[in-house]
């Protein structure tokens, strides 16, 4: 019998009209529209497509944004003095730096100045450590956010599962075992975060997972062998690989092979339409949330 498919795009769709009420609903309290602010450094075909949708969905929802782009010459002390700007814009609830950023210059400098009331992306080590102790105001990064949403609304709940996350990336795989592991509502989870150090052992790690969260960012890394009957797959990776069937000459897949897996496991997403909607749907909820905070304070 064939996994459950669980429709990220269905998900993603209901809490982005969700999000476009309650901008509404925020904008007749205070007159205010939530505000984000991207910035696209060269012309990264990848990086330029996420802003537009990124735009977009923000115009959807009745956002005001904007995206400044820059040569790939911009100096590094030259987009620091943009952010220093835009920190200090009132009017401006929420700053994204598209990445990735040319080699000249820092990323982590560029990513810990931003504002950490204004870094929804949830990057800077501010809304990273109080993700980690779980408490305070922050912001999560929008993948693992989504996956979290994404679990609540399919009611799966996590708590006291085991949980094994391969990748130990700062944007997925440490964040959501770190939500996970906390001890909240849809967590509580027993986290594993295993990953390459793994080595051969990597197979007995995944088969004892209750729920699979893929994020390596390898083609069809999880195979059916690696998962246990019954599990739950959460598959993060968006890998583009050849195809001469499609007009661009390639397609999108994800870390775990679906087709097989499909057979093994009880629920899983696929790619696309799975976790990358949720992903944007948190930049709003994330930008949204923003505005709220400042407003307040």
């Amino acid at each position: 019998m064939s996994a459950r498919i669980i429709d990220g795009k269905r998900i993603a769709e209901e809490v982005r009209a969700e999000i476009k009420e309650q901008a509404a609903a925020f904008f007749a309290r205070t007159g205010i529209r939530p505000r984000i602010v991207f910035l696209l450094v060269g012309e990264n075909p990848a990086s330029m497509v996420y802003v537009r949708n990124k735009g977009k969905s923000s115009e959807e929802a009745g956002f005001s944004h904007e995206t400044l782009t820059f040569p790939t010459t911009i100096t590094e002390s030259e987009l620091l003095d943009v952010i220093a700007k835009l920190n200090a814009d009132k009017a401006t609830h929420a700053l994204l730096c598209q990445l990735p950023l040319p080699k000249h210059i820092n990323e982590d400098r560029i990513l810990e100045a931003i504002a950490p009331e204004k870094d929804i992306d949830g990057f800077h080590p501010m809304n990273v450590g109080r993700l980690l102790i779980g408490r305070g105001e922050y912001f999560a990064p929008c993948t693992p956010a989504g996956i979290m949403v994404m679990l609540e609304r399919e009611k799966i709940n996590a708590s006291g599962k085991h949980v094994v996350v391969v990748g130990r990336s700062n944007i997925v795989g440490k964040p959501i075992a770190a939500l996970l592991a906390q001890k909240a509502p849809n967590a509580n989870a027993v986290v594993t975060l295993a990953h390459t150090g793994a080595g051969k052992r990597l197979t007995e790690f995944t088969r004892s997972a209750d729920i699979l969260i893929a994020a390596m960012g390898v083609p069809h890394a999880i195979t059916a062998d690696m998962v246990s009957p019954g599990a739950i797959v959460i598959d993060v990776g968006m890998n583009s690989i050849p195809d001469a069937t499609k007009k661009s000459g390639s397609r999108l897949t994800g870390d775990v092979d679906f087709d097989a897996v499909k057979e093994v496991a009880s629920a899983i997403t696929p790619v696309p339409g799975g976790v990358g909607p949720m992903t944007i749907a948190m930049v709003l909820r994330n930008t949204l949330t923003a505005a709220e905070r400042q407003v307040r304070s």
